[in-house]
């Protein structure tokens, strides 16, 4: 085990080093040049877009709403990498970490804008008569047969990165919350857990998308409405909070009381690793997701594709480690949730870890409902809808194991597949910009502004 251990440590070195934050940060910055700054240019807009998809047009195509869509993609990625992975990342980057999960967020609005617009754009229909897409189709449909390997690459670590970052890490993050704080048995949260992801996830999309389209919205507003009583409670504190998170993000972080220090590096590390981990722009889910909404134009897709990004990181992300920050707990020592619930507390007194505690488990458990979409439709893939039925059974059982497992190790498998679904879904989008730039410009020079 501890050999197995060693070698994903060197792994994850090698893949989140330097020329992976290159590729990341450089697409998504390329992208937003390209589209002369259209994802951030059009924020309002987004918003607006939202609203208006959830109930989409009579030409539209698809499973389900571009709104349901939105929640699915979002119900993958608000998880434990908004409670625990801000808490890691400050943690062990320092304060800084969070400026960097910032830029990876401004940058990421367009790679995910164009994730969602290729995907749409080169869908398909599986024999089943449902739409399907995502960077595999893109690649195979938009690059040609020469480029398929890659699409099969994707779809292959995707595949597999699902049972880690989308399933057994957050069952673990909820077994270990809910032991923290209720000290209820790690199995008895894994059966319960096992049970409601059975129920969800066997009914496929159309099921995913109704319970994310209500729980999403639910748990994001009760979350948020926590966190800004926190920062309530510790206004005094924020100006200094901000100060210290954009000075420490190019100068590093001195040590102080539990925190042992960290460089410049270390903070643009843990701020891009666990800025991808929760947004997951760059990964290519949001796509897999958004080519099953009904729509008529792959650019109105991308838009609100493009908005779970800000609405994961800069808002989200940004609360969580404000919170964590105006307390004061980050220099404790702690690391992951605990520091998180260790912030609740000093707002809270008695009851802040039991808020946090069910925050996170909604959290968790809905990024455990879209990611087994994701992961199913990299299967199908691969081996054809065949495997849908076999793949829903081991994803449920994966849950229970996911709860009682040792949980530093899922983390590290994780994050060094997340780096390996990037890899190819970044190639696509570089070798792709021309189709999307197109697609972006027809759409606004037809005075599109409103519709869809």
């Amino acid at each position: 085990m501890e050999l197995i251990l060693n070698f994903f440590n060197w792994l994850n070195g090698i893949v989140w080093g330097v020329p992976m934050i290159v590729l990341i940060i450089g697409t998504g910055l390329f992208l937003q040049l390209r589209l002369g700054f259209m994802p951030i240019r059009k924020l309002v807009y987004g918003f607006r877009m939202i609203w208006k998809s959830r109930t989409p047009g009579t030409e539209a195509e698809g499973e389900i709403t571009p709104y349901a869509a939105l929640m699915t993609a979002l119900s993958g990625t608000i998880g434990t990498g908004n409670i625990a992975g801000v808490a890691t990342a400050i943690a062990v980057g320092g304060p800084g970490a969070l400026f960097w999960m910032w830029v990876t967020a401004f940058v990421g609005m367009a790679t995910k804008y164009a994730e969602v617009v290729v995907a749409v754009k080169y869908r398909e229909v599986d024999d089943k008569g449902e739409h399907v897409g995502g960077p595999m189709f893109a690649i195979k449909n938009g690059l040609g047969r020469n480029w398929r390997w890659l699409g099969t690459a994707f779809a292959f670590f995707g595949g597999l990165a699902g049972f880690g970052i989308g399933n057994m890490v957050q069952a673990n993050g909820i077994a270990a919350a809910m032991q923290n704080s209720f000290g209820l048995e790690t199995w008895i949260t894994g059966a319960v857990l096992t049970a409601i992801t059975g129920l969800v996830v066997l009914g496929g999309i159309r099921r995913i998308g109704a319970v994310a389209e209500k729980v999403v919205p639910f748990m994001a507003i009760v979350y948020l409405v926590c966190v800004i009583f926190v920062l309530a409670i510790f206004a005094g504190n924020i100006p200094s909070a901000f100060a210290t998170i954009v000075s420490d993000a190019f100068t590093g972080t001195a040590a102080a009381g539990g925190f042992l220090g960290s460089t410049i590096l270390m903070a643009m590390q843990k701020g891009v690793a666990r800025g991808i981990f929760s947004n997951e722009a760059g990964l290519g889910t949001a796509g897999i997701a958004q080519a099953s909404g009904s729509t008529s134009n792959p650019v109105f897709s991308g838009v609100i594709g493009m908005m779970g990004t800000f609405i994961d990181t800069v808002i989200i992300c940004t609360l969580t480690g404000l919170a964590i920050m105006v307390t004061g707990v980050w220099t404790g020592g702690e690391t992951g949730a605990l520091l998180s619930s260790q912030a609740f507390e000093a707002a809270m007194p008695g009851v802040g870890k039991y808020v946090l505690t069910i925050c996170l488990a909604l959290f968790a458990f809905t990024t455990i409902l879209g990611w087994a979409y994701y992961a199913e439709k990299c299967w199908e893939f691969l081996l054809g809808t065949i495997s849908e039925k076999p793949f829903r059974i081991l994803w449920t059982i994966a849950v229970f194991f996911g709860a009682t497992l040792s949980l530093d190790f899922a983390w590290l498998v994780a994050d060094t597949l997340n780096a390996l679904m990037a890899i190819p879904n970044l190639i696509s989008l570089l070798l792709l910009s021309p189709v999307i730039v197109k697609l972006t410009r027809d759409y606004f020079a037809q005075g599109n502004e409103g519709g869809h």
